[in-house]
């Protein structure tokens, strides 16, 4: 019985810190956008901010100004286009109106 009631509290305790510690949507397509802003190099910057661009689209379902989020989809977009073709700075330019969309999405 006292293994089975510490078993449920142990339980308890994870799962609460589990709920506390996740972000919105939103909130993880600002920090990928701002880790694409600071990107090493190109390579780096096209995966945070094509996770940047999957988070904001998930995102899709949370209280959000939507014409911020559109807007920030769009300067990943952008960001994307312009690490292809090896334009890193003009990539980081893009991720860093990203981040400021998506902080202005934030309600």
């Amino acid at each position: 019985m006292n293994i089975l009631l510490w078993s449920l509290a142990a339980l308890t305790l994870l799962t609460t810190n589990a709920v506390a510690g996740t972000r919105s949507h939103l909130e993880q397509a600002m920090q990928y956008s701002e880790a694409a802003l600071y990107a090493r190099d190109a390579k780096t910057l096209i995966e945070k901010a094509e996770e940047a661009k999957q988070q904001a689209s998930l995102a899709s379902g949370e209280k959000v100004r939507s014409s911020h989020r559109e807007q920030g989809l769009q300067c990943l977009d952008n960001a994307l286009k312009e690490a292809r073709a090896g334009n890193v700075e003009a990539a980081r330019t893009a991720s860093k109106d990203a981040l400021n969309h998506f902080t202005r999405a934030t309600p």
